[in-house]
């Protein structure tokens, strides 16, 4: 089945430009430099599913024209990630009345918290998720016609979900992992991977330390995502390895599921 995934956001938490700064990148005039937070649309088929929902996603939807979801799976519930859960009302208004969520028990109790307004109604509509749960660190799920195999790490005790979907793989937010990860992981074609930036730092990976992890799993290629405002788009990508780039808000990729 053909499938393919599009790049809403490659932002990291406070997106690129960086609001006040006034570094080349956040200066800088080329569209492969405006980063979005973090998420993507999934296509399989028919079907559209999105992964995480930040606090861009009503951009995004405007942009790309997401009038309806067939499912969101959610990694962690970092505001990065998750602030844009308000604003899936507007698709219960369109008619959309239930969008089935994968996500950890340790993820919906954030959410809970978060969007408590939500869940206890205030006279309007409520949150139009109806969630599906991961049961244990590792393993698979069916998931609205999908076959997920997810993975757990943490990132500063919070709990984050890796997801493999046959060829393709979503890892956001790792430093410390598990080698069951890199197992679960194994010759994958096809990896979406944070990187931060060149320098380390002691919740995302660094550059180097992407592509070492991408090595290691044996992916054929790879996409960064989650990227600062340190790493210029083209100077970075003339740097990397073939199989490996910086991808852009806006990219797609192909791919057989």
């Amino acid at each position: 089945m053909k499938a393919s995934f599009l790049f809403l956001g490659t932002g990291g938490s406070m997106g690129v430009p960086v609001v006040s700064c006034t570094c080349h990148v956040c200066r800088s005039l080329s569209p492969l430099n405006k980063r979005l937070r973090p998420s993507g649309l999934l296509r399989v088929g028919k079907k559209q599913f999105l992964i995480d929902v930040g606090p861009d996603f009503r951009m995004q939807a405007l942009h790309y024209g997401i009038r309806h979801l067939d499912g969101i799976l959610l990694t962690h519930s970092h505001y990065d990630h998750i602030a844009g859960i308000d604003d899936l009302r507007a698709l219960r208004f369109s008619g959309q009345e239930r969008i089935p969520c994968l996500a950890s028990h340790e993820s919906f109790k954030e959410i809970k918290h978060f969007f408590h307004y939500l869940f206890e109604g205030y006279g309007g509509p409520r949150l139009p998720l109806d969630f599906t749960f991961l049961e244990d660190d590792f393993g698979k799920v069916k998931f609205e016609g999908l076959v997920v195999d997810f993975v757990s790490y943490t990132q500063a005790n919070m709990k984050v979900n890796g997801y493999r979907l046959g060829s393709f793989a979503y890892i956001s937010d790792i430093r410390k992992y598990d080698e069951r990860v890199v197992v679960a992981l194994q010759g994958v074609d096809l990896l979406v991977l944070s990187a931060l930036r060149y320098t380390t730092s002691e919740v995302h990976f660094s550059l180097d330390e992407a592509i070492e992890f991408s090595r290691k799993v044996g992916a054929k290629r790879t996409f960064f995502t989650h990227i600062a405002h340190d790493l210029d788009h083209e100077e970075t990508n003339a740097k990397l390895p073939p199989e490996a780039q910086l991808a852009h808000d806006g990219m797609e990729i192909e791919f057989e599921l």
